[in-house]
């Protein structure tokens, strides 16, 4: 029997990418509430990883709110290695829904070229030399 709620483990239509993300997310949540120290951004790490598991709750994600929660994570969790690779698989997670669309030419904002193997700009959204791949 299942709670009110609750969805269906086997035969669901949900978005393979969300049910990934809400893992990542989940897992990322855990380790951080395990790690007993303290650090400065520690509170904007939890609260945008609360964003981001709404965000997966809700089935639909934004890309530019996901990249932007991802951003501000990586940011705050800074270079911690014991949240290093809970951190990766929430960046993967987020990948996999692409690129935000943007109004134009399809550049992004700055006029760089989008291209898919491209390592800066909005795509490389916490990544950076501190969060190892």
């Amino acid at each position: 029997m299942r709670s009110l709620g609750q969805r269906p483990v086997t035969g669901s239509d949900e978005d393979p990418r969300v049910i990934g993300l809400r893992g990542a997310v989940a897992r990322l949540r855990r380790e951080l509430a395990a790690l007993r120290a303290d650090f400065p951004d520690r509170a904007i790490a939890e609260e945008e990883l609360a964003a981001l598991a709404a965000m997966a709750a809700d089935g639909s994600p934004e890309i530019p709110r996901l990249r932007g929660s991802l951003l501000l994570v990586a940011g705050a969790i800074g270079s911690m290695s014991a949240l290093a690779r809970p951190l990766r698989e929430v960046r993967d997670a987020v990948d996999l829904f692409g690129r935000p669309a943007y109004p134009g030419e399809g550049s992004p904002p700055g006029g760089a070229a989008g291209r898919p193997d491209d390592r800066h700009g909005p795509a490389a959204a916490g990544r950076s030399s501190d969060v190892p791949r």
